[in-house]
């Protein structure tokens, strides 16, 4: 198959003729699993809130934080008050420290295609919208993030998905037009704000239902030079 990877339609068309350069994921529930029950029970027992008010105080901000509006620390204070509560700068560190534990549960089946990829040549980065004591916490923590070619932060560029700037940013940096990128994100709204600038994407629920799209977008043959480079290698001892 010729690198950089091409679409596999045949005749070529003017809508499938793109290469694709580069795969751009996101990080959190792409890369990541859902949030962690466990560590989630410890935010909420840090921050002495119920359910529903910790959902609610906990999202209210986020956005926020994700466009470097808000620090870390800045962001929890945002929480606290919006929730009728005190927090003290251990608890405020405490809370930094179990939020990095929400969003390190991986998705095995994207991290290892992602690792795959790489293996077998091809360009991937990420494209996320995270604060900035996330982002410390899980480079910090998850050494595999240094195979992407890039990663945009949000909180870098005081700005965040789905606004066009952050897609147009992050294309320039990885010097590739946008037609040549694939990106990849659970949340529709940030799929069509990539497709609105040119780049193609692929709307995240489930590994099942993403094989699936990507077999039906003509996308099979790097799906399955992932699924091929990720094949173990049998030990001559084994």
């Amino acid at each position: 198959m010729p690198f950089p990877f091409q679409e596999d339609h045949e005749p070529a068309t003017a809508s499938t003729a793109n290469r694709i350069d580069v795969v751009l994921f996101d990080y959190g529930m792409v890369l990541s699993a859902p949030p962690d029950p466990a560590a989630w029970s410890i935010l909420r027992s840090l921050a002495g809130l119920d359910e529903d008010r910790l959902q609610a105080s906990y999202w209210a901000f986020r956005h926020d934080y994700d466009r470097g509006a808000l620090t870390g620390p800045a962001y929890w204070h945002a929480v606290a008050v919006d929730a009728g509560i005190t927090l003290d700068d251990a608890q405020i560190a405490a809370l930094l420290a179990a939020d990095v534990d929400v969003w390190t549960q991986l998705n095995i089946p994207m991290v290892e295609w992602a690792g795959s990829l790489q293996r077998a040549g091809i360009r991937t980065a990420i494209l996320s919208n995270i604060g900035d004591s996330i982002a410390e916490g899980i480079v910090a923590r998850l050494p595999w993030l240094s195979g992407f070619e890039h990663c945009t932060w949000s909180h870098e560029l005081f700005m965040a998905k789905p606004e066009p700037a952050i897609f147009i940013k992050t294309a320039e940096a990885l010097n590739t037009a946008p037609a040549n990128i694939l990106f990849i994100d659970d949340r529709k709204e940030n799929v069509e704000g990539a497709a609105a600038i040119g780049m193609q994407s692929i709307h995240y629920t489930d590994h099942a239902a993403f094989e699936r799209e990507m077999r039906s977008r003509g996308f099979a043959s790097l799906l399955d030079i992932g699924m091929a480079a990720n094949e173990p290698e049998v030990s001559p001892t084994e």
